[in-house]
């Protein structure tokens, strides 16, 4: 069984994954930020690299999702192959950021292997206002995140919320995260863990 995490930066997908991975015994799969060769530079000048690493990201979403579904298990997966194709690199695109010429080559692209790969069991989406996902960031303490823009996160934002309103590929939990606060709170991750329970109990 295949379960995934969606959501934007600073949403708490990693932190979700992990108390997940260890509550259910489910194999984690995160997000490979540190081993990411473009992110500082992207945040740096995004318009130089936002298809490089729009490209990268792909290339190493697409082998995970591969991975997961040849692996056998169930595996709770930190950020899905959908997120880059229908939220970030449209958002970079729409911002002169990426070239219309690159973004038309990711989409062909994007399509190929979307044609590869199947939707996940379960998608939980961890909804978050602008101010929850900069006091989330901060506190991690990522030093290319610095940078980062209060409009790019509202338009993030925006593009998700349009993203899930018109979902269909499988069941869909949405989690308000600026309401709880499951690293501290047993009692809010034992909610969420209750939500969970009741979707996937029809996916077994």
């Amino acid at each position: 069984m295949h379960i995934a995490l969606a959501g934007n930066i600073g949403a708490g997908k990693t932190t979700m994954a992990g108390l997940l991975a260890k509550h259910y015994g489910w194999k984690p799969h995160y997000e490979d930020v540190d081993e990411n060769p473009y992110l500082n530079d992207f945040y740096e000048d995004m318009q130089r690299w936002s298809f490089n690493l729009q490209i990268f990201f792909l290339n190493s979403r697409f082998s995970q999702v591969m991975d997961i579904q040849n692996s056998g298990q169930t595996v709770v997966q930190d950020r899905t192959i959908y997120e880059d194709a229908e939220i970030f690199a449209p958002n970079l695109h729409a911002m002169g950021l990426m070239s219309t010429r690159d973004f038309n080559n990711y989409k062909t692209l994007f399509q190929l292997m979307s044609k590869l790969v199947k939707a996940p069991d379960l998608l939980i989406y961890l909804r978050a206002s602008v101010p929850t996902l900069v006091n989330q960031i901060q506190q991690r303490g990522r030093e290319y995140e610095n940078s980062i823009r209060l409009d790019y996160l509202k338009q993030l934002n925006e593009r998700y919320e349009a993203w899930i309103n018109h979902y269909t590929d499988g069941k869909l939990l949405v989690v308000n995260v600026d309401k709880i606060d499951i690293t501290n709170s047993p009692e809010d991750l034992s909610g969420v863990i209750d939500k969970i329970d009741a979707q996937i109990h029809g996916l077994f």
